[in-house]
């Protein structure tokens, strides 16, 4: 239960967050009488309720068509454990909430707001709140977005997402919302921004197969990249040469690349299916590869030469590299053994924090891709011939869910990652703040 405050947050302590948030309420105070409490209409713009906290309180409005929310800050601090590294609990709802996908940045690039999915009225839509305490802001309503979708604009002005066959850019301060491409009848996955801001990369699902999409921020032009005929995961822009997208194949081979244009199609590596590379990206402004060998190594593969080698031994999963390409982040499963970050070039290694999540996921036990019979013997076949992906598939127990794994992120200073957990029962959003090395 929620309480429903009337009176305006303290001038002193109030963040900015909510101070915006009370004065678009009143304003439109007079115009709205329905309040969306926990995922409920009711028909009185004011509803109190008994509160288990003091500090929990909710409101929503009607704006333009669209739910506006803002929530309690949600924020608990603690210490982990084991390594006594600070950890901030940013969400504390009985429904899943996670960042945005490990290979995106959750925080604005001045670090003082995080983006998170939620789905606490029902279905997957994006919130903001400040760091660390500060109020959640409601940002997207109506149809469900893509949960793993979102990219931050290079200015932090605006947030891209994917909704069905569409690609949609935020204005964050408004809520506006502008449709920056469509392919109807198609299923996106995550967005992949070009360094110079310019371009989005998506993977498409349609009647015609899989393939790469592109799309310009500002609206001027959206179409497919290249036609694939196996399913196509994660595209992304190389942070150095921005006119190549390196995306995956699944099952393998893997790692492909091809030109904005559509040109220079090709595979980075020949492997079978029981080679089980997963999860590549690019090493920051090294512009190389650097991927996983599931659930043995860590390893890069030089973008010019193909030469491959290997970073370190052990059970990586999840991966993601500073900007310059120094150390590598990551969780670890089979067994767990907590968020590690990863010098790139001695391989040496520190334990950051255990999220403890569930992990799930059965073909994670095996080092080899997940073919037909798997997908069957899960119960799986019928949600993934309709899938771009297992993160489309509400009930994936194969590869995931995917809410269940802590997919870590670093922050923009690089001094705290965020991640999900499901510890507690419920995905919520953490950030733990990096021990300084003495």
């Amino acid at each position: 239960m929620f309480q429903i405050l009337q009176r305006k947050p303290n001038s002193r302590d109030a963040t900015a967050a909510q101070k915006r948030d009370w004065t678009q309420i009143n304003a439109d105070k007079g115009r709205f009488n329905q309040v969306l409490i926990c995922g409920n209409l009711r028909s009185s713009a004011s509803h109190f309720f008994s509160a288990f906290s003091a500090s929990l309180w909710l409101i929503s409005v009607f704006l333009a068509g669209a739910a506006v929310t803002a929530m309690a800050a949600e924020h608990k601090t603690f210490r982990d454990p084991k390594t006594g590294a600070v950890i901030h609990q940013l969400t504390d709802h009985p429904s899943i909430n996670h960042p945005t996908y490990f290979l995106n940045s959750s925080f604005t690039p001045d670090g003082k707001v995080v983006i998170l999915t939620s789905y606490r009225s029902g279905s997957p839509q994006l919130y903001e709140k400040e760091y660390p305490d500060g109020t959640i802001r409601q940002l997207t309503s109506g149809d469900a977005i893509q949960a793993f979708s979102a990219v931050m604009g290079r200015d932090g002005k605006e947030v891209f997402f994917v909704r069905k066959g569409g690609i949609y850019a935020l204005e964050r301060a408004t809520r506006r919302e502008r449709r920056l491409a469509e392919f109807p009848g198609g299923q996106l996955g995550e967005c992949s921004l070009s360094p110079d801001g310019r371009w989005l990369t998506a993977a498409l699902k349609d009647a015609q197969g899989s393939g790469v999409v592109l799309a310009a921020t500002n609206g001027s032009d959206w179409r497919v990249v290249t036609r694939f005929p196996r399913t196509i995961i994660h595209p992304q822009f190389h942070p150095l040469e921005p006119e190549w997208i390196e995306f995956s194949g699944d099952p393998a081979p893997r790692m492909h690349r091809v030109r904005r244009d559509g040109s220079g199609l090709e595979c980075l590596y020949q492997h079978s299916n029981d080679e089980f590379i997963v999860h590549e990206t690019f090493l920051g402004s090294t512009g190389d590869l650097v991927f996983v060998v599931w659930p043995f190594a860590l390893k890069r593969m030089d973008w010019k030469t193909r030469r491959i080698s290997t970073i370190a031994e052990f059970n990586a999963w999840h991966i993601t590299p500073n900007r310059d390409g120094a150390m590598v982040l990551c969780d670890t499963n089979h067994p767990d053994i907590g968020i590690q970050l990863i010098d790139a070039r001695t391989g040496r290694r520190r334990t950051i924090c255990y999220p403890q999540s569930s992990n799930g996921g059965t073909q994670w036990k095996t080092s080899r891709y997940a073919v037909a019979e798997d997908w069957a013997a899960a119960a799986q076949q019928q949600e993934k011939s309709k899938a771009l992906s297992w993160m489309e598939m509400a009930t994936d127990r194969v590869y995931g869910p995917q809410w269940t794994h802590p997919h870590p992120s670093f922050s923009p200073d690089e001094r705290k990652i965020i991640y999900a957990s499901d510890v507690s029962g419920h995905t919520q959003v953490y950030v733990a703040e990096i021990p300084v090395q003495k």
